[in-house]
């Protein structure tokens, strides 16, 4: 019997992933990366952001938000190695350093989402 391939799963992650990160990121980085640092928006305080982040479903969002943007760019990153530079060869490392920098990224989001008071 043949070993069945976890691609289909990798695949939809990617999908779910370019989705979510293009439907959501421009805002995120609009916000936090120019219009705050420029002044064209008052930057909210720290104890606003807390209380912001303080609801389980914002969590949940902001904790779905990292972990389909990091799949989505290890997926991406893992076939530009197989295409853009020819080292299929190399399957296995490249597997376990984009899919497991992923999931380390997840974890940690993980970690530092349910520690927050």
């Amino acid at each position: 019997m043949s070993k069945r391939s976890n691609e289909p799963f990798l695949w939809l992650l990617f999908s779910a992933g370019g989705s979510v990160s293009a439907l959501l990121m421009p805002v995120h980085l609009f916000l936090f990366a120019i219009a705050f640092p420029l002044g064209w928006l008052d930057p909210p305080s720290d104890e606003t952001l807390l209380a912001l982040i303080r609801p389980p479903l914002v969590r949940v969002y902001l904790f779905v938000f990292c972990f389909l943007s990091l799949f989505h760019g290890a997926h991406r990153f893992r076939f530009t190695l197989y295409d853009g530079l020819q080292i299929k060869h190399l399957n296995e490392i490249i597997n376990v350093l984009c899919y497991g920098g992923a999931v380390l990224g997840t974890v940690t989001a993980a970690y530092l989402l349910w520690r927050i008071p």
